[in-house]
């Protein structure tokens, strides 16, 4: 069993793999619903398949860039629901959950998500038979991502519509709909040892945050 957590942007995403494969998902969006609704979807989904989190074998969450509070609500929660229990816990690149959505068999994947200001948070990658990163998580102007850009590429995540127009004409975009915490365990099944999972504790996961004076220069 895999339980899934997405909650870097607006979007709050609980999933839930099965013995059998069969992914089930709660998701809501929008501003401030993450501290409710991710105990209220976690829940629900116990008691609809009717399991309880203790026999839950690997846990996903999303682990940044993105809002600190949505990954801050999710780490905590994490924290509490499995503190103590012999689980399979990955802290997971939340760009490249983003394009895993993308759904694409091959081509080039911008994921980004709105840091504000002028700036994106931003990673691209490489879709072949695996999904693979072409750059470093990163904080980028907006003006440099719109250079980058090319017809064709696919540009996943939050913030599009700060592009120009121009821009955007070029690529095919994906927004809220490639934000998923099923997409977390999609790539999971693709690609367990892929290094977009870094393996951790219900006692030491810490959201990767990222602000405007930090850039995260770790290969993901």
């Amino acid at each position: 069993m895999i339980f899934a957590f997405e909650t870097a942007t607006d979007i709050c995403s609980v999933a839930f793999q099965n013995s059998m494969g069969k992914v089930f998902e709660k998701r809501i969006q929008g501003r401030s619903v993450h501290s409710e609704h991710l105990f209220l979807f976690t829940e629900a989904l116990t008691k609809e398949h009717n399991f309880s989190v203790k026999e839950v074998e690997t846990v996903l969450v999303s682990n940044g860039p993105g809002s600190y509070t949505g990954l801050r609500i999710a780490a905590s929660a994490v924290k509490g629901m499995f503190f103590g229990l012999d689980v399979n816990l990955f802290a997971v690149n939340t760009l490249a959950g983003f394009a895993a959505g993308a759904g694409i068999e091959s081509g080039i994947i911008h994921s980004i998500i709105d840091a504000r200001r002028t700036h994106v948070y931003h990673q691209s990658f490489e879709k072949k038979q695996k999904l693979h990163a072409e750059s470093n998580i990163e904080i980028k102007e907006i003006r440099e991502l719109e250079n980058e850009l090319r017809d064709g590429v696919h540009l996943v995540g939050t913030g599009i519509n700060r592009l120009t127009s121009e821009s955007r004409s070029k690529v095919n975009t994906l927004g809220a709909e490639a934000i998923s915490a099923t997409h977390l365990i999609h790539l999971y099944d693709t690609q367990p040892d892929s290094t977009f999972f870094q393996k951790t504790t219900p006692e030491a996961l810490d959201p990767d945050y990222i602000t405007s004076n930090q850039v995260n220069n770790s290969p993901s």
